[in-house]
């Protein structure tokens, strides 16, 4: 069984589902819970700079965000809590030599670097990346994560590369530890997730079960195959290669969401994730404790992040952060509980 003093735990500033929830409100909330860190999503800071500074800050004025990181960096310490990472970042990876896409990633990599130092955290989180004008190759994208890695090198900072379930190239954590080892760097590990683990091989939005259905799999054959799935990723990762561990759990949807990519642009499992993600044990129904299991198995007792994206939060907690961030903390110790 794994307890809570093995493994820091710590929330996602991206967690709260208003904007207006300021994110001094935030830290107080995640810190009165008895959390010890927070994963800085870069809409914070440039909110937080925005009011700070009494002007529509954009995020990329980098000199304004990085007068705004100091200052968040400064609330952080005065309330006991460390700034784990700044994300989200995602479709950095896969872009063509020399297009326009490809370089303003790149000129955005230096920003987000500035930031980092003004916040004093040096890891930053690459999503996998979902545009569809990317190339499948998994040498190329793992060109571009070593070259951000060798700038990030520069500075002692590191990259944590996350699957996200509806990618276009790397929606498992087999995919990504693919161009992760390809990468080659030292300072490149991986973000996994419980939703987006259980969400690409297990759960689909899109069917009456929840469950994946195509090929006309079974719920035992399904059920095999993922467990077959995370005994490889226990004996596959090495612990020193996880750079850190999201929790969250996703509601199965009734009536299930139906594919409308091609009119709307948004890939179901996409829907999904932005506003049907629970605290653990508060409504979901994936198998976030065999994930988290698979992933401590490995020997990582390293950070352990709520992120969720509640789309009944109104419902449920009101404007109420305090009961909020509770909830988070005890789902956390319910689930660390489970785990032989």
């Amino acid at each position: 069984m794994a307890s809570q003093s093995d493994v820091p735990l710590s929330m996602a500033s991206c967690s709260f589902k208003f904007s207006k929830h300021t994110l001094p409100q935030k830290i107080e909330a995640i810190a009165q819970a008895g959390f010890k860190g927070i994963e800085m999503a870069l809409q914070d800071v440039v909110s937080f700079t925005s009011s700070h500074q009494g002007r529509e800050v954009g995020s990329t004025d980098y000199d304004a965000l990085c007068d705004g990181a100091a200052q968040i960096a400064k609330l952080c310490e005065a309330n006991g809590v460390k700034i784990t990472l700044l994300h989200f970042f995602g479709s950095f990876e896969g872009y063509p030599e020399g297009s326009p896409e490809r370089e303003e990633a790149f000129a955005s990599a230096r920003g987000w670097i500035r930031i980092m130092e003004a916040l004093g955290t040096d890891t930053i989180e690459i999503g996998s990346s979902i545009e569809d004008n990317i190339t499948s190759s998994v040498r190329e994208q793992a060109r571009d994560l070593a070259d951000l890695a060798d700038m990030l090198a520069q500075k002692g900072f590191r990259l944590t590369y996350e699957n996200r379930c509806w990618a276009t190239n790397a929606p498992k954590w087999k995919d990504i530890w693919a161009i992760a080892q390809a990468a080659d760097r030292p300072n490149i590990g991986l973000c996994l997730n419980t939703f987006q683990t259980a969400g690409s091989e297990w759960a689909d939005p899109t069917t009456e079960s929840g469950h994946i259905e195509s090929g006309g799999i079974s719920k035992a054959e399904l059920d095999k195959r993922f467990r077959t799935s995370l005994q490889e990723l226990t004996s596959t990762i090495p612990r020193d290669k996880i750079f850190n561990f999201r929790i969250s759990d996703a509601y199965r949807m009734s009536p299930p969401l139906k594919n409308e990519q091609a009119t709307t642009g948004v890939r179901p499992r996409a829907e999904w994730s932005h506003s049907h993600r629970p605290l653990p044990y508060d409504g979901g129904y994936l198998p976030i404790a065999s994930v988290a299991e698979a992933v401590l198995a490995t020997g990582y007792r390293g950070w352990t992040c709520v992120e969720v994206f509640e789309g009944q939060f109104q419902k449920k907690y009101g404007d109420d952060l305090h009961k909020f961030t509770r909830q988070a903390k005890n789902g956390c110790v319910k689930l660390l509980k489970c785990i032989k």
